[in-house]
Parts: structure tokens; sequence; C-alpha cells
């Protein structure tokens, strides 16, 4: 399986994220991109690829062309303010209060973002296209017949809604590359989020739509981020009523229970019939991950790639959340290896 990787990430290197009241070195760090592809090569997983460029267009079939604009120029705007830290926003819309785009860029970060973990820095914009190029590329790999890609992308993207950014997400790439199937003529996406956290982004951008199914497998919302979406009874709206699926768990779940709303979530993508397949992966359902309070075993994701596999699609994974960085590289490339029968 081919691995597509650009060195542009950490050119996203923020030192502070807000956390319990303190502001500590971030969870998602350049690490985690450098020790997955360390694995990769480790286990010769197959060629490792730069992206190629396709510039704003695919990000502004997902993204406002407004929110990709605040992005290009939040960082400078922030300095000629004189601000001597990093970027982070501490001011939004609530109840009552109008939503307004400000002039202020304080009043802007809290219009396009909905959390304040996620401080902004120089580099952050580059870094966020370039995870989305390497989306981009894995999925025009496997639009030119390759069975799959792995998109190694950092930051990575399922929090990301159309205009707000959050838990470290600012492009959705998982539904860029599904967006990019579909103008290239796929019929059908479907789009499957393993990642421990709720993919709040990716439902919320096709929530009206029937041509992409939306499935993620999560920890409870009423207990952990993003906690305002990821609740079963979000199944769609409009056009898209029936075509997001979110299959929630308490703490301590073990792959013996979280493999069984896999297979519900298997079986209901062979009843929706997709052309393609994108699969959003974090490896934070690993047992040991700081912020997170699932049970999987690194053998778990062995399995877990065997059972994707046998969806039988054209599949792009694009790389989510884990943060438990001494494992991540061999939980994410376990799951490539069982995808590809090499266990």
């Amino acid at each position: 399986m081919k691995t597509i990787f650009s060195p542009l990430h950490s050119r996203r290197h923020v030192k502070t994220e807000l956390d319990g009241g303190l502001l500590i070195e971030p969870h998602e760090k350049p690490s985690r991109a450098e020790t997955i592809l360390a694995r990769v090569k480790d286990q010769a997983l197959g060629e490792v690829l730069p992206p190629e460029e396709f510039g704003l267009e695919p990000i502004k079939r997902v993204h406002t062309a407004d929110y990709v604009a605040f992005l290009e120029t939040c960082w400078d705007e922030w300095v000629a303010e004189g601000k001597p830290g990093e970027a982070i926003p501490a001011v939004w819309a609530g109840r009552g209060m109008r939503h307004r785009l400000p002039k202020d860029i304080d009043g802007r970060l809290g219009y396009y973002s909905f959390a304040a973990e996620t401080s902004i820095s120089d580099g952050t914009f580059e870094a966020a296209c370039a995870s989305a190029n390497v989306a981009l590329t894995a999925q025009r790999l496997v639009a030119n017949g390759e069975r799959a890609a792995f998109a190694l992308c950092r930051p990575p993207g399922h929090h990301a809604h159309a205009d707000l950014f959050g838990g470290y997400c600012f492009f959705n790439n998982a539904a860029i590359a599904a967006q990019a199937f579909r103008d290239q003529g796929y019929g059908r996406v479907a789009i499957l989020d393993v990642d421990f956290h709720h993919g709040n982004g990716t439902q919320a951008i096709f929530y009206n739509r029937n041509d992409v199914l939306t499935i993620s497998l999560h920890g409870d919302p009423d207990l952990v981020f993003p906690h305002f979406l990821g609740f079963e009874d979000e199944t769609g709206e409009a056009d898209g009523e029936g075509y997001n699926l979110n299959i929630v768990y308490p703490p301590n779940t073990p792959y013996s229970i979280w493999s069984q709303g896999l297979e519900t979530a298997c079986q209901r993508i062979a009843e929706f019939k997709p052309d393609a397949l994108v699969i959003a992966l974090g490896v934070d359902t690993f047992e040991e991950d700081p912020i997170s309070f699932f049970k999987l075993t690194s053998d778990d994701y062995l399995t877990l790639g065997q059972r994707l596999e046998q969806l039988g699609l054209p599949t792009v994974f694009t790389m989510e959340g884990g943060y438990d960085v001494d494992a991540i590289g061999v939980n994410a490339v376990n799951v490539m290896q069982g995808f590809e029968g090499k266990t």
C-alpha cells in the first residue's frame, strides 16, 4: 500500500494547548506523524510518496471561501495586532447573542472556531493545505486504480466543519477526499470514522445529503469532546435523513464490544453500496491513549484492517487522532497490514 506524506506537516508546531485551565504542550504534535512514518518504513508497508499540489479549489468544495481566506491570513493579522502569544479563540457567540462576523481578530477567531484547545501559529495554514493535498493525492491514486492508499495527514481533519476549526482540525481531509470522489463521477461514497472522538465536522458537512453516508463509532459525547454532536438520534436531515449513523460507547469499551458496532457499520455500508470508501482513521481508541477511554489493543487494529478489507471497496485511509506517541505507529500501520492480509 502506498503512503502519502508531506514534511510540511511540521510547519504546524504550536507550543500551547489549553487543557485543565493550563497551557500545556499539545497532544497533537509533529512527532505523531514522524513516528507513523518511521513504522511505515520499518515494516516496508510500501512506497512513500509526496503529495501533489491541488490548490484551494478542492478544499473549497467542502469549506466556505471566507473560512479558507480567514485561515490563510489570521496569523498575520494576529501578529499585526501585536499579540504576544499563539492565537487562541477566547470568545464565542453564545445563546442570545448575534452570529455575525466581527472585524477584530479575536472576534473572528471565535466566529470560525468551536473550541479553545486549538492554537494557531505561523505555518498552520501551510500545514493544513499540505494535509489536504496528502488526502487528495491518496484519493487520486485510488481513483486511478489502486485498491487502497494511506494518507498520512497531519494536522487531522474530522472535527473541522465547513466554516469552523477545532479539535486540532482545520480542513476536513476525509470530507475533501469523499467530495473529490463525487466530483469525479463516483455516485455514492461512504465515510467510516473509527477515531475515539465523534467526527462532528464530517457529519455536519454531509448531514443534508444522501450521496455520502457518514458513520462514526466514538465515545459518549455526554462525557467527552466534542460534547455537542455525536448522539445516536442524529440520523440526518432533509435528503440526508437516514444517511448518518452514530454508534456511541461508554468508558472502558474493549474491542469485543466495539467490534459489534463496527459490524453494524460494515453492514450499513454494504447496504448503501458505495463506489468508494474513506476511513477516518484514529487510533486514539488504544488502551493507553492519554486523552481517551477505550481499551483496544495493538492486535485489535490488525483485526480492524482485516474487516475493512472484506468490504471490497476502493479505500482511502486519512490519518486522524492517536496520542500515545510510542504506540501510534504500530497501531496505525497494523490497520494497513491487516487490510493487506499481513498479520
